[in-house]
């Protein structure tokens, strides 16, 4: 079969992969994220952000067939389970507990950055199963505690589960440019208050009119048109909302920086104005390939009332309404949303331990967390902001 002449290649920087290869694989793909592509990789990598310094050891896996890219993922050996989104501690503690090793572990992931999409990059079925068994071949090899892939595409997960894998399911908080009487986009954001419950609808005036009242207002800047100072103007207030929290910023300036120069199209600015000066400023991932938006980070040098709701939930719905975006995906946890109308979506990650008893005692605790899951989901439903069909 033609997945025994694979050649199963590491490499342990993403700038030792050719680009264009990469990229090419990943446009294969059904949800083809653009924190996938090489450029996003290796801005993390090189900015210092996420490399063997900061416990994110580059061990990128690629299958070849002669000369040709067949299958790749972003693999890293972890040192620890920050800036996951997926929670693993209390494994890790319990390994502790007995007297085991639990790091480094293998994570097929994007650091820092929950956004659902692909994450085994694959020419076919047959080359994504193979990527699958060269991951867990790789763990055995290094000895490691297990193999964790997150928030992957529905192909990556069967290609997992199908070799064994155990998943787990988390939420997220979604919107979509849909009114679901008529199945048309919204025309404008009038329109989308107008699915919403009065009680709903009332809430987001009430919140939108606070931030008005008090002389804030917004302007925005697309890729090319953020200038420097506005870069420096949000890494100020995306270092601060960490610092308030007693942690310094996963990002640095520097990732920034290659971001504004390699991926300027896959970025929006919404900047925060009173009495003619910026105080506060959210930064919005877009893809203009499947017309979906994402929240990515926010902070503020002032506090006014309702100003998180405007500049990372309406400001950027708003956009997308007039820009015809399909989707804004609100980013990990938060019931919150649900009151903006971002609606719950159930996430999916595949998980293998190398220890057989370890890996039973994980199996049966997420059986029973996917029960309460599917529980939470059909209490959430009940909460559905938008009016109930006529």
């Amino acid at each position: 079969m033609a997945e025994i002449d694979y050649v199963t290649r590491v490499f342990v920087s993403p700038r030792e992969i050719d680009a264009h290869a990469w990229n090419a694989l990943l446009a294969l793909q059904t949800d083809p994220s653009p924190f996938v592509r090489h450029e996003y990789l290796s801005a993390l990598h090189d900015s210092g952000s996420a490399n063997a310094s900061t416990g994110w050891q580059p061990q990128f896996l690629t299958l070849w067939h002669g000369e040709a890219l067949h299958a790749a993922c972003p693999m890293y050996l972890k040192s620890h389970s920050y800036g996951e989104y997926v929670f693993d501690w209390a494994w890790a503690n319990a390994y502790e507990q007995h007297g085991m090793r639990y790091y480094p572990k293998a994570l097929v992931a994007v650091p820092f950055t929950p956004v659902p999409g692909a994450r085994l990059l694959a020419r076919d079925a047959t080359a994504r199963a193979a990527l699958v068994r060269a991951l867990i071949d790789r763990a055995r090899d290094e000895k490691l505690s297990s193999l964790h892939l997150l928030f992957a595409q529905p192909q990556d997960i069967a290609a997992c589960e199908a070799a064994g894998l155990m998943l787990r399911h988390t939420v997220q908080f979604h919107w979509q440019n849909e009114d679901a009487h008529s199945g048309a986009p919204f025309r404008d954001f009038d329109h989308f208050l107008a699915s919403l419950q009065q009680e709903k609808r009332k809430k987001i005036r009430q919140e939108r009119r606070k931030v008005f009242d008090a002389g804030v207002r917004f302007r925005s800047a697309r890729g090319k048109d953020i200038s420097d100072a506005d870069w420096d103007f949000f890494y100020r207030c995306y270092e601060r909302t960490y610092l308030e929290h007693g942690n310094a910023p996963y990002l640095s300036r520097d990732f920034f920086h290659r971001m504004a120069q390699s991926m300027p199209e896959n970025w929006l600015l919404f900047v925060a104005e009173f009495d003619g000066r910026a105080i506060a400023c959210s930064l919005i991932g877009i893809d203009s390939a499947t017309l979906t938006a994402y929240g990515r980070y926010w902070g503020a040098l002032e506090r006014v009332d309702c100003l998180h709701f405007e500049a990372c939930y309406y400001q950027p719905l708003i956009w997308c309404i007039l820009n015809g975006f399909a989707r804004f995906e609100g980013g990990a946890q938060g019931e919150h949303k649900m009151a903006r109308a971002l609606l719950p979506v159930k996430t999916t990650s595949a998980h293998w331990l190398a220890h057989p008893a370890f890996a039973d005692a994980v199996d049966r605790f997420l059986q029973r967390e996917g029960q309460g899951i599917g529980e939470y989901l059909d209490h959430l439903a009940l909460r559905n902001p938008f009016k109930a069909e006529p």
